[in-house]
């Protein structure tokens, strides 16, 4: 088959898959993550963390920054604006967490995170880029990667800022297949991955953006030229999907999806995990935004999704759920 089915290196990390868990603001806590690993995803991203968060020790930072011992390798990503902040709080990952490697978010589209010179903000400048990344790695005795889109009004710059990523020493780079302007609009740009696959010898590109299916994952692969694939909403919707990829590499054969009765049991399972890791108060209010994505494309999903936007405990979501199963 193709090199999916083996491991890769990320520095001095293997990563067991070719399947990458993407970074999402109040989806991939501790919670989520443990779910995508045990259905194959071979590394898991922590949702962005500030570091301004971290350095002035905001309570709500620190607690996010909880790790589960059946995670690795896994990756926390961070946001700001510049280089000494930057470098501060890798180092304080590095120090008081167990995170394998650091990312350095260089793709958020939203306005709070880019009006703070953060996020896809860079994408404007190259030199920039490569001196935030050098100055990173400097303090750095773990990978730093990052994740960038393909540029801010349009692509020009994509493989200049890729080249500026790897020239200053990180050891992998994703890159979501879309500009800031896009938002989550419109498609993937497969044409400007290509151009940055070639360009990036020296490290793991991996690619993002509209990878939903096995043969999304394959083309990504085979013909765009990425060393890995990052999923991000599509797993929110079927964690299963790493299964489902990993295994297709591996054997050729394609599995069946998850019966609508098995995503139910996949979304308790996730709101029990959100129990313990915030307190049933809290994980069923933060529930309620991500159950329509394992309800979506079922009969009847509006009506259930309208009844666990008003339960307020885990007893009535399961009642909810167990009346369509």
């Amino acid at each position: 088959m193709t090199k999916l089915n083996s491991s890769f290196m990320i520095g001095d990390v293997e990563i067991p898959h070719r399947t990458v868990l993407a970074p999402m603001a109040g989806v991939t806590n501790s919670a989520f993550r443990t779910i995508a690993k045990e259905f194959g995803a071979g590394l898991v991203v922590m949702e962005m963390i500030s570091e301004k968060g971290l350095l002035y020790n905001n309570e709500k930072t620190l607690h996010m920054l909880h790790i589960d011992e059946n995670e690795h390798p896994m990756s926390i990503q961070l946001f700001g604006g510049d280089a000494e902040g930057l470098k501060r709080a890798a180092d304080f990952i590095q120090t008081n967490t167990k995170a394998d490697i650091v990312d350095i978010n260089m793709g958020c589209p939203v306005n709070k995170v880019v009006k703070n010179e953060a996020g896809a903000k860079w994408l404007r400048d190259p030199d920039k880029i490569y001196h935030i990344v050098k100055e990173v790695t400097s303090v750095l005795d773990i990978p730093l990667t990052v994740k960038m889109r393909t540029g801010w009004a349009d692509s020009s710059l994509a493989v200049e800022n890729a080249l500026a990523t790897e020239a200053a020493g990180v050891s992998a780079l994703a890159m979501h297949g879309r500009t800031r302007e896009q938002m989550y609009t419109g498609t993937c740009d497969h044409d400007t991955l290509a151009r940055v696959s070639k360009a990036i010898t020296k490290i793991p590109f991996i690619g993002n953006g509209d990878v939903r299916s096995v043969q999304d994952a394959k083309f990504m692969i085979e013909e765009i030229g990425v060393d890995a694939v990052m999923i991000g909403r599509a797993a929110m919707n079927n964690p299963y999907l790493f299964t489902q990829i990993n295994h297709f590499f591996e054997t050729g054969q394609e599995l069946p999806d998850l019966p609508f009765a098995k995503k139910l049991d996949i979304a308790e399972d996730h709101l029990k995990r959100l129990i313990n890791l915030k307190g049933e108060t809290i994980a069923v209010r933060e529930f309620r935004g991500l159950a329509p994505h394992y309800l979506r494309g079922t009969a009847g999903a509006a009506k259930v999704r309208g009844a666990v936007s008003r339960a307020e405990t885990l007893a009535e979501v399961e009642a909810i759920f167990a009346q369509v199963r």
